[in-house]
């Protein structure tokens, strides 16, 4: 399938979030990143690639002022990151991702979630070593060597690189996102696409029933307002 398919994978590891909760989602996220960083792109990196995301995602621009207004008022609320971890039906592990103001309130709401198709959340560190955090780009209007010696230059390490007829595709640690965006753009190289993520380092195939299961909890997980993202292991079915 080819490394393009890698890049549509994304629709399988993330949830489909309907347009109410994707544009609440980026709010808090977009509200915390300028909280933390301030509001200046040009020093913030990590704000300025999720407001390029929330643009892809056709995020309203009244959701992204009031969010960036309200994080550079004095006081305001206090979110905190947390990730959960749980297995499903036949052998799917997951990783849930949270922005929340109340640990006890996102912790219950995710075990429910679990619960309530006859699974189980995990402890600590019990999925997580099954992943890889990972830096995905692809790119275009320039090639391999000269992005191999821009990016050693910046002593960042790529993991794999690609080239086919459509660009450059780039693998590198999660971590390094943010400076290889940024070096990229100071060569004024196009970036198609961009993303960092948790991704399965294998996949599980369920059964019929299995599946309906999975269906369930990830929509269940979907309808749990603390959830940012949810990553999973399961091999996607044609729909």
């Amino acid at each position: 399938m080819g490394r393009k398919f890698e890049v549509r994978k994304e629709a399988m590891q993330k949830t489909h979030l309907k347009r109410s909760k994707l544009y609440a989602r980026y709010g808090k996220a977009i509200y915390m990143k300028a909280k933390e960083g301030g509001v200046n792109v040009e020093t913030n990196h990590a704000l300025k690639h999720l407001l390029e995301r929330a643009k892809k995602d056709d995020v309203p621009n009244d959701v992204v002022e009031r969010n960036l207004k309200k994080a550079q008022e004095k006081g305001g609320e206090d979110f905190e990151t947390a990730r959960y971890e749980g297995f499903g039906p036949g052998g799917s592990a997951f990783l849930i991702d949270a922005l929340t103001d109340n640990v006890n309130r996102t912790v219950s709401d995710v075990r429910y979630c679990f619960t309530k198709i006859g699974s189980k959340i995990g402890v600590k560190g019990s999925v997580e070593h099954m992943y890889d955090h990972l830096a995905k780009l692809h790119i275009k209007g320039i090639d391999e060597d000269d992005v191999l010696e821009t990016l050693f230059a910046e002593d960042i390490e790529l993991y794999d690189i690609e080239t086919d007829e459509e660009g450059i595709f780039l693998t590198a640690a999660g971590t390094a996102h943010d400076a290889i965006e940024r070096t990229l753009r100071e060569q004024d190289v196009e970036i198609l696409y961009s993303n960092s993520g948790w991704y399965p380092q294998n996949t599980v195939e369920l059964s019929d029933e299995e599946y309906a299961l999975f269906e369930k909890l990830m929509r269940l997980l979907n309808d749990v307002d603390d959830v940012q993202a949810v990553y999973h292991n399961v091999e996607m079915k044609d729909e």
